[in-house]
């Protein structure tokens, strides 16, 4: 589990290709400390298990599955990412719960400027946004922000220039592909309601009223 509270940005060192996968070798220096093989790091938002380290860096194995789901095969040498040591139970909840599985992609749609804050515009998928709500939690990259606004093509985010200058989102332009956590307590929920009354999603799509609160036992 992770927080979506960046820990440094680290580098691209070596790309190993496969024929469906991927070894990264990622330059970092904090999230080396008290890491051993087999622990997780997210990187851009991905849960990945290190295989190899030294003083530093670390080593992650990428399998086809993944690289088909996130924007990991569109990054080169030199290319800076997001890390975060996965949580501790002493630990601060600074952002949100993030399992690091990605849902799916995001492509930047346009990035502005109000006072001190930038604001980023974000295409996505109707299976996406159908969690995603103003005011609540979204993963970008790793990243755990507030959603500004949403509707039936993209959502918004704004960034203070503290997230700007420790995170790697503002290295992004229009067009660019994002990695999108939505908040796995929405996908629970769905999943529970579905599971316990078996309910087509269609259903659900056309919204609650007293009627069905009543039936199934919510009032």
């Amino acid at each position: 589990m992770f927080t979506g509270i960046i820990e440094e940005t680290g580098s691209i060192r070596q790309i190993s290709r496969g024929s469906k996968s991927v070894k990264l070798t990622i330059e970092a220096s904090l999230v080396l400390e008290d890491t051993r093989v087999g622990d997780s790091i997210s990187t851009n938002g991905i849960c990945l298990t290190v295989v190899e380290m030294d003083g530093r860096s670390f080593t992650v194995d990428v399998m086809a599955e993944t690289l088909r789901r996130t924007s990991l095969n569109r990054l080169t040498t030199g290319s800076r990412v997001n890390l975060e040591r996965a949580l501790r139970l002493s630990d601060r909840l600074g952002g949100h719960l993030l399992s690091g599985h990605v849902d799916g992609l995001g492509v930047i749609r346009e990035i502005t400027t109000e006072d001190i804050a930038r604001v980023i515009n974000i295409d996505t998928t109707p299976d996406l946004l159908r969690y995603i709500v103003a005011k609540g939690s979204i993963a970008i990259d790793g990243i755990s922000l507030t959603v500004v606004a949403v509707d039936e093509r993209a959502f918004s985010v704004s960034i203070i220039p503290h997230t700007a200058t420790v995170t790697t989102l503002l290295d992004k332009q229009p067009g660019d592909a994002v990695n999108l956590e939505t908040d796995m307590i929405a996908k629970y929920v769905e999943k529970l309601l579905f599971s316990k009354n078996d309910l087509p999603r269609k259903d659900i799509e056309q919204g609650l009223d007293l009627q069905f609160l009543s039936e199934n036992g919510f009032i």
